[in-house]
């Protein structure tokens, strides 16, 4: 059992990895809340959800054939995709946070801001994939992704001399919603580390108060 002794008491191993899940599902829970209300992804800059990168020169050929206005229209749409999927995704990532099999909590604590963050990505993203994917689905199936998609995709394909373009979305969008859950959280991880007022509970304050 490790133990550190500071200015405020002794700290257990076990009260560590307690306070770095706690912060974990307090950043969860904070990132699924703003992410999931209408424009959390797509007015956000920072998890913004792009076209494809692997489809670049579709969105290029599509513009230049006047497209633009639909082009944006699938864009709002895949975002609006991962804000309905992030109303559902605290559940997900607080039972990934709880499985999470952590050994040296210390040296998670005495890491970066975002040390708990980037071991949870780490450990738990294939798990999160797996678990978040059906849930970015529906998500798609509501806001009617693939119907701002497929006229896209169908006009491209007719051009001449083209590679047909036909991307995972339904990954895509799994895979990007989680990125943008994971920096939300890791967001909030280094504000739990550094504001005292953002230590909601005794355990935090115990974990991350100053020592």
């Amino acid at each position: 059992q490790l133990t550190t002794t500071s200015g405020k008491g002794s700290l257990t191993n076990d009260e560590v990895v307690s306070g770095l899940r706690e912060a974990l599902t307090t950043g969860a829970k904070s990132a699924a809340s703003s992410a999931g209300l209408t424009d959390g992804f797509y007015k956000n800059a920072k998890i913004f959800i792009p076209w494809p990168a692997e489809a670049n020169e579709m969105k290029d050929k599509l513009v230049k054939l006047g497209m633009q206005s639909q082009v944006t229209q699938f864009e709002e749409s895949v975002n609006r995709a991962a804000e309905e999927a992030a109303k559902s995704a605290y559940d997900v990532f607080a039972a990934a946070i709880t499985g999470m099999t952590v050994g040296d909590g210390f040296a998670i604590l005495n890491g970066s801001d975002t040390a708990a963050t980037h071991y949870l990505r780490e450990k738990t993203t294939a798990t999160l994939t797996e678990k978040f994917k059906p849930i970015v689905k529906t998500a798609m199936d509501k806001v009617r992704v693939t119907e701002y998609w497929n006229p896209l995709v169908t006009k491209y394909n007719k051009l001449p001399l083209v590679t047909k373009q036909n991307p995972d979305l339904e990954a895509y969008v799994t895979a990007k919603a989680i990125d943008g859950l994971m920096l939300l959280i890791s967001e909030q991880e280094a504000k739990i580390r550094k504001d005292p007022a953002a230590q909601v509970t005794a355990l935090l304050q115990k974990v991350f108060g100053k020592k």
